[in-house]
């Protein structure tokens, strides 16, 4: 076993996301999910509200394209705090870029990459990301495909599933 898992499981496992992003320096709100979120090299740039979810995220704080410049430029960097809301979703793979603001009631797609600030109120998703609909709308949408679930056990929940999905 290498060397840095062997650290991982010693030391790391046992935080949760959320306490390993605030030990390394990442400011985060209430009421948060973070699993699997990755860092790059400046986390103490990347402040998260209250409320947000994130599963196999990565917020990147610089923007490495400058190698192809360091023998000329040696000194040269481009680094951007990150922001996130309030009640924010963020999907699955996503990839959160340098000098970006996430407004609130926010939720960004799957593998998206956000690139730009994106307003409040609204669903993103895409590469780059773009602006599918407002939340009032996604509301409107997820009404018809809810499955009211969440309060089940698990045995109740994988009979309910496992009877009454097509």
């Amino acid at each position: 076993m290498n060397i840095f898992k062997r650290i991982y499981l010693k030391y790391l496992k046992k935080y949760n996301g959320t306490e390993w992003a605030r030990k390394i320096g990442v400011k985060i709100g209430n009421e948060c999910q973070l699993i699997d979120v990755t860092f790059s090299s400046e986390p103490f740039l990347v402040s998260i509200g209250n409320h947000v979810s994130a599963t196999r995220v990565h917020f990147e704080t610089h923007d490495g394209g400058v190698w192809v410049f360091r023998d000329k430029y040696p000194n040269w960097d481009i680094i951007g705090k990150i922001k996130v809301g309030n009640n924010v979703f963020i999907g699955h793979n996503a990839t959160i870029l340098p000098g970006v603001t996430i407004g609130d009631n926010i939720v960004i797609g799957a593998c998206s990459v956000v690139n730009k600030d994106l307003e409040s109120n609204a669903v993103y998703a895409g590469i780059p990301v773009r602006k599918i609909r407002d939340l009032e709308s996604y509301l409107e949408k997820s009404r018809t495909n809810v499955i009211e679930t969440k309060l089940m056990t698990l045995d109740e929940k994988t009979f309910f599933l496992q009877n009454n999905l097509k």
